[in-house]
């Protein structure tokens, strides 16, 4: 652990504001991460990663990815990160963070190599310890 901290950069990914600020607010009560970076759509997620792996810099250890987003869904942000070069499955932590119980996503979910779980919003500090 470094400085109490369990990671050293996670990203929280969802079009609502709300949603990313509290569920920051859980992180920080936990001492998750030591850098939160809030994130209103997985085109700019992307690209950050993007970026950061062509500079060789840190890239996020964990993302907490919301599906349901205008411009690009979670869905389409994991098929872009599974064909960059550089991300294969396991390298980044990705937690599915929904409110979404649609059976369909369930089992995308469930089949992607991407996603470690699938977490029910908002976060708890349950669900923060379980991780």
């Amino acid at each position: 652990m470094m400085d109490g901290f369990k990671y050293k950069n996670v990203f929280l990914i969802d079009d609502s504001s709300i949603d990313n600020l509290i569920n920051k607010k859980i992180l920080e009560n936990e001492n998750f991460a030591q850098s939160i970076t809030l994130i209103d759509n997985p085109i700019k997620a992307f690209q950050l990663i993007k970026t950061a792996l062509e500079n060789g810099e840190l890239l996020p250890e964990v993302i907490f990815l919301d599906l349901r987003m205008p411009m690009m869904n979670g869905f389409e942000l994991l098929n872009v990160l599974m064909e960059t070069p550089g991300i294969e499955p396991g390298k980044i932590k990705i937690y599915i963070l929904t409110s979404s119980l649609d059976p369909t996503d369930i089992k995308q979910i469930k089949e992607n190599p991407m996603v470690s779980k699938f977490i029910g919003k908002p976060l708890s500090k349950q669900s923060i310890q379980e991780i």
